[in-house]
C-alpha cells in the first residue's frame, strides 16, 4: 500500500506576529482607528516588550496586548498580585547585581575599578531598597488623610488659615484698606 504525501498550502489566515489588529469603530476612518490603537498604553508596552525580549523569538503583538489588557483590568479592580511578583523579582535581581559588583570591587586591583564597582553596587542596593519600600507600601498602604488646606512658608510669613485670632473664630480675617499717605519728603 503506497501513501501519497500532500503538501499543505500555507495558511493565509495565519496572522503575522508583528502586525497589530486595528479595529475600526463605526464612522471612523482607517487613519483614525490606527491612531487610536497606537495611543493605547498596552500597544505601546507590547512594542517595547517585543524589542526587549528578542531572546524569546517572534512574539505575537496581539497576544501581548491582550495579556497586558488583562493585567491592567486586574490591577484596576485591586488585584495587585502581579505587581507584587514583579517587585519581588526585581528586588532579588537588584540584590544579585549588588553582590556581583561588591565582589568585583573586592577583587579590584586599582582604585578607579574599586570606586566604579562600589558606586554601581551601592546604586543597585539603593534601588533594591526602594523597590522593597514600594512593595511594602503596596502590601501595607498608609491611611489616607484629607487636609483642608496646607500652607507652606519659606520665610517669615504667618499663616492664619482664615482666622483672625483677635476676632471671633467665625469671622474671617480681611485685609485692611490702605490709606494713601503722602510721603513726608513730598510735602
Amino acid at each position: 500500500m503506497s501513501t501519497k504525501r500532500i503538501k499543505a498550502k500555507p495558511d493565509s489566515t495565519k496572522e503575522n506576529p508583528k502586525e497589530i489588529k486595528v479595529i475600526q469603530q463605526s464612522g471612523e476612518g482607517k487613519g483614525e482607528s490606527t491612531a487610536r490603537t497606537s495611543l493605547r498604553p498596552t500597544v505601546q508596552a507590547a512594542l517595547m516588550l517585543m524589542d526587549y525580549n528578542k531572546s524569546f523569538g517572534d512574539l505575537s503583538i496581539n497576544t501581548l496586548v491582550s495579556d497586558l489588557g488583562r493585567q491592567c483590568e486586574l490591577a484596576s479592580i485591586g488585584d495587585l498580585s502581579r505587581a507584587e511578583a514583579i517587585l519581588t523579582a526585581q528586588a532579588h535581581t537588584l540584590d544579585a547585581i549588588f553582590h556581583s559588583f561588591a565582589r568585583r570591587a573586592q577583587r579590584a586591583e586599582y582604585i578607579n575599578q574599586l570606586e566604579t564597582n562600589m558606586r554601581l553596587a551601592l546604586k543597585a542596593q539603593s534601588q533594591c531598597r526602594s523597590t522593597l519600600e514600594t512593595l511594602a507600601a503596596i502590601k501595607n498602604p498608609k491611611p489616607v488623610s484629607f487636609v483642608k488646606q496646607a500652607n507652606i512658608s519659606n520665610g517669615p510669613q504667618q499663616v492664619n488659615n482664615g482666622r483672625n485670632f483677635l476676632t471671633s473664630t467665625r469671622e474671617r480675617a480681611h485685609a485692611r484698606k490702605t490709606e494713601n499717605r503722602q510721603n513726608e519728603l513730598l510735602e
